[in-house]
């Protein structure tokens, strides 16, 4: 699979996930059936929400620069670094959500593992052609 396509198909997920949570924010979706079914209260949901749509947005911008979507403003070493951190955290995300108390949560470990493996497309070295 192409980086190009990976992008396009991250891009498309990941607006996906920014609208479920901000579903859980407009309590359209519960939040107990996120975060592990670990959220106490509603001041818990507000922040974690807003930090996990941040850290979103993050990725996304990260994602437009390496595409070239955007005007490059930081090098490619540093969408690079950025870009494998965000692949370590869904890795570990990925096994979070396996262990998580609902069983919601846990089909979400599909996404994110699905998620690190675009990112893997994106990441690795691309073949010159002789």
């Amino acid at each position: 699979m192409s980086s190009k396509l990976s992008i396009k198909i991250l891009l498309g997920m990941l607006a996906s996930v920014v609208g479920f949570h901000i579903c859980i924010l407009l309590k359209i979706v519960p939040y107990d059936i996120a975060w592990g079914g670990r959220l106490k209260n509603d001041t818990e949901m507000y922040v974690f929400e807003f930090i996990s749509i941040g850290i979103i947005l993050l990725l996304c911008l990260t994602l437009l620069i390496r595409g070239k979507y955007i005007k490059q403003f930081v090098s490619d070493k540093t969408t690079s670094i950025v870009l494998w951190i965000f692949m370590v955290l869904f890795a570990l995300n990925t096994v979070g959500n396996i262990f998580a108390i609902t069983l919601f949560e846990k089909f979400f470990a599909i996404l994110t593992l699905f998620i690190c493996v675009l990112l893997w497309f994106i990441l690795k070295p691309r073949k010159s052609k002789a």
